[in-house]
């Protein structure tokens, strides 16, 4: 090896270095540890400087693969050589690691195309991450583009190399979360899912197997990969893998596995510990992508209750968790599991055929552990279970061969078989836990327990198994299913204390001083005590809360019941089943309690260590606190209740307005493109009135016929009234005509008479003369009036011209309307819309008018009132003028009566002085005004 190592060290020429690095790589697997110390060094060298030559790489490679690598070989375990110490690997690992640059060179052979560089360079990235895993992986990440040549791997052609390339992503993405979200975002949810369906989905090989464990790795426990795969429609794509045949039997290990994990990767999207939203969303996708009747016709298709093949076993259970999970929390996907029907005859719903396995001692302990914990998980199965022991009493003779739910849970309950006595008790106070509806409906159910004997209560069936010292498994199911029951429940604890025999029972099983396999059940019974304690409303004398405890003290003592009480926290299996929510039990024996009741026992052990303490007074008074948090319980429900349905109707409203605003929108266009319409229709008629008056005109002379298109109805009934007011007119303009002409008749005649008048008048007095002038005066305006008339007359003989050339151009008109009729009904809506706009817009200026009339009430106010107050300054100053006289006569008297003239003076100064100050004081005022 020291020989070889100094050839590759020294030899100048290629094949001298290639033959020397062939012969290390043969003797690299016998002699690991010598390889491994004295030619690590020189190889990684050879990777450094021999780059451009493929073979020398590939045997570089291939030698430090079986220097790094612990997997033995087929041929040395035949030959039963020493196995090397597993540290080996690793401490040639991190030799090849401590320099980043070894890495980083490994990431750019694995690039290479050429067969020979790319697979062993694959493989020894792989031996890498399986001995240092973190560190591998953290070099890769920051490595420039490292993640993404890896992913390169699964595109090539070379089956050898993709399928190492899966190989090799599974190591790098595990628990490293930053990696698995590189390798979802490229792309490797599409490639992988094409893998699988290339190699046949559940009938494929170990390929298919190792790309179910690479999405497991990128999915289990990161939100942003599962987020990624759901939105990118990637479980559409998963419902395949879930088609079986109708031949069911004969199926390989190998499919087994792979349904096995397909199942896992099912689970893994929906498990309870992913975030609330992103589960649901699964969970929905599952059922509108067919994934969950898939799941149900495998669980049925199985055959439940019927003899299956015992590589099957695992895959029923699989599946009925799988179902379990995907149900849980959905009322769409459990309103589906409840219409399922198991393919027998007659046809019997799945939850019956799920408890006749749990209930069925024949049954392996695995296929009916999977089937008490699928009733455990989901609450709807339960609580469908219930509502069929409620509907009568449960040991009715069934119809032919049906049988109830309620038969199977209760035949559970009271059977000689303590693993289904414990699964059918747990499975009920599944259904009962805080449903205080249910609790109350299940007191109504009577048993009847034998021929001739009056039915019991379901509760008191209970409680007289329970004092007959049945096996332990069985106590333990049925004290936790009494104390889920009676749990926050008073009308539960008044019946449960009706019975005189229960009280004696309990406090004589806490008393006894048990061995150690009993203190579990004095323990329980210790808990139901004190639940019919804490839950007890005082409504029976002889068991009143004060009274119980004084019973307590008297006969356990209270220091004793604590204790007691304490034996079920300080249990193994009680921490065992405290720990996960998932339950895991290894044997029957091992079947005590459920997740759900240790955290029951969590919430009550504090709450009634104290009510044991509490004196009456105390009592009263937590009552009354709780009567008023009940009362604010039920007000803020109310309220909550007002606001939720407020919230409705303004969605509604809301909706209300967005599509009234979108049908406001369409009737504005609407209106916009009418009035369009209209001013086009406007403009055509222009132009062929215009056209009308030219063919009017030529009529005559041409006799071509008149057409007229597009003329609306509105102008024409206006053309016909104005029509029949001119002729109106016509016809009393010529009655006037007449009426004139008979008054120049008689003015002519009346002429001729003055005439003859004037005549003789010569020779008459001078009285004659003024009469005469009068008749002269008469004359000229009759005359006057006769030429008005003239004119007149020729000015209607004008216009009865022009009627008469319009008489003419209607008749014309009215010969081509019929042409016209086919336009008018689609204006009629326009029209119609029109007015209606013009009724709204006349609304408007009438309450604008009512406005301004209201404005103009207030101005007149206004103006009158400035008027009165003009009108009392006029007043005052009238008066002041009075008082200015008045005061100038009383100076005239005084100075009558013999004051002198100066004092007079000086009061009139000192006056003039004080009317000159209020005279400023008066115009400071009006200036301010």
């Amino acid at each position: 090896i020291q020989k070889l190592c100094d050839r590759v060290a020294s030899s100048t020429l290629l094949d001298d270095r290639r033959d020397a690095v062939r012969a290390l790589k043969s003797l690299s697997k016998k002699y690991r540890l010598e390889v491994g110390i004295q030619a690590m060094e020189h190889l990684i060298h050879v990777l450094q400087t021999d780059r451009s030559d493929s073979e020398i790489i590939g045997y570089a490679l291939d030698t430090l693969y079986n220097v790094i690598s612990n997997d033995l070989e087929e041929e040395e375990q035949e030959e039963n050589l020493p196995k090397q110490v597993d540290d080996l690997g690793s401490q040639f690992t991190e030799i090849f690691i401590k320099q980043q640059e070894n890495v980083t060179l490994l990431l750019t052979l694995v690039e290479e195309f050429d067969f020979h560089v790319r697979w062993p360079g694959v493989k020894l990235l792989t031996s890498l991450l399986k001995q240092q895993g973190p560190q591998v992986q953290q070099i890769i990440l920051v490595s420039p583009m490292g993640v993404s040549r890896l992913m390169d791997l699964l595109a090539d052609s070379r089956e050898v190399i993709r399928n190492d390339g899966v190989l090799l992503l599974q190591q790098l993405t595990k628990s490293n979360a930053a990696i698995q979200k590189i390798v979802a975002f490229e792309n490797a949810f599409e490639r992988l899912l094409d893998i699988i369906t290339e190699e046949g989905n559940s009938d494929g090989g170990i390929v298919v197997e190792d790309c179910l464990l690479l999405l497991q790795n990128l999915l289990k426990n990161n939100n942003s990969n599962q987020n990624f795969f759901k939105e990118g429609s990637y479980i559409q794509r998963m419902k395949p893998w879930f088609e079986v045949g109708d031949d069911n039997c004969g199926w390989s290990a190998q499919k087994v596995t792979n349904l096995h994990l397909m199942l896992q990767l099912v689970r893994v999207l929906v498990s309870p510990t992913n975030p609330p939203g992103a589960t649901s969303s699964c969970q929905k996708a599952m059922f509108h992508c067919g994934l969950l009747q898939q799941l149900c016709t495998i669980l049925m298709a199985t055959g439940v209750p019927a003899d299956i093949l015992t590589e099957r076993r695992g895959s029923q259970v699989q599946t009925i968790n799988t179902v379990s999970e995907v149900i849980r929390g959905c009322q769409i996907n459990q309103d589906y599991f409840a219409s399922v029907n198991a393919p027998s005859n007659p046809p019997r719903p799945a939850i019956v055929v799920l408890l006749m396995s749990m209930v069925n001692e024949r049954q392996p302990f695995v296929l009916r552990f999977s089937t008490a914990c699928f009733c455990l998980k989901d609450f709807a199965v339960s609580v469908a279970c219930f509502s069929l022991i409620c509907t009568s009493w449960l040991f009715v003779v069934a119809t032919g061969n049906s049988v109830s739910a309620g038969q199977l849970l209760c035949g559970g309950l009271f059977s000689t078989d303590s693993l289904s006595n414990w699964c059918a008790a747990v499975a009920l106070a599944h259904a009962l836990q805080e449903n205080a509806t249910l609790k109350e409906q299940l007191l109504r159910v009577q048993l009847a327990t034998s021929i001739g004997n009056p039915p019991v209560s379901l509760l008191q069936q209970c409680t007289n198994i329970l004092s007959q010292g049945s096996k332990v498994q069985t106590r333990v199911g049925l004290l936790m299913l009494l104390c889920t029951w009676l749990s926050n429940c008073s009308i539960a604890v008044t019946h449960f204390l009706h019975n005189p025999a229960n009280i004696p029972f309990l406090t004589g099983q806490i008393a006894e001083n048990l061995g150690e396999e009993e203190q579990l059940v004095q323990g329980l019974c210790a808990l139901l005590l004190g639940i019919s304690i804490y839950y007890n409303d005082n409504s029976l004398e002889n068991y009143r809360k004060e009274k119980l405890k004084q019973l307590i003290e008297k006969r356990i003592g209270r220091e004793n019941f604590i204790e007691k009480l304490g034996f079920i926290s300080k249990h193994e299996l009680y921490s065992r089943a405290a720990q996960k929510p998932q339950p895991s039990f290894s044997s029957p024996d091992h079947m005590m309690f459920d997740h759900e009741f240790t955290k029951l026992v969590k919430e009550l052990e504090g709450v009634i260590s104290k009510a044991i303490y509490k004196s009456t007074e105390e009592d009263k008074k937590e009552e009354e606190v709780k009567k008023t948090l009940e009362q604010h319980d039920n007000i803020v429900t109310h309220y909550k209740k007002v606001i939720r349905e407020q919230d409705q109707e303004l969605e509604e409203l809301k909706q209300q307005v967005n599509t009234l605003k979108s049908q406001n929108e369409q009737l504005q266009a609407t209106v916009t493109q009418q009035v369009s319409q209209i001013q086009q229709h406007k403009d055509q008629y222009n132009l062929l009135k215009v056209q009308l008056g030219k063919d009017a005109q030529h009529h005559n002379s041409h006799g071509e016929t008149f057409q007229v298109n597009g003329i609306q109805l509105e102008e024409v009934s206006r053309l016909k009234e104005e029509l029949e007011e001119w002729k109106n007119k016509h016809e009393l303009l010529q009655e006037q005509l007449r009426e004139k002409d008979s008054v120049i008749e008689k003015l002519k005649s009346l002429q001729l008479e003055m005439g003859t008048t004037e005549q003789s008048s010569q020779t008459s007095k001078s009285g004659g003369l003024e009469l005469n002038n009068e008749l002269q005066k008469e004359l000229e305006t009759l005359r006057s009036q006769i030429q008005l008339q003239c004119t007149e007359i020729s000015q209607l003989q004008t216009e009865n011209q022009k009627l008469q050339l319009m008489e003419v151009r209607l008749q014309l008109f009215f010969c081509s309307w019929s042409n016209l009729v086919w336009f008018f009904p689609c204006c009629q809506s326009e029209v119609k819309a029109l007015s209606e706009e013009k009724a709204s817009l006349k609304q408007h200026l009438d309450s604008s008018n009512s406005t301004v009339a209201i404005l103009q009430d207030q101005k007149n106010k206004l103006q009158q009132e400035v008027a009165e107050s003009k009108k009392e300054q006029d007043d005052l100053l009238v008066l002041l003028a009075d008082q200015d006289q008045k005061l100038s006569a009383l100076k005239n008297k005084l100075k009558e009566l013999g004051i002198s003239q100066f004092q007079v003076e000086d009061e009139d100064d000192i006056e003039s002085g004080d009317q000159g100050d209020d005279d400023e004081d008066a115009e400071e005022e009006d200036d301010q005004d």
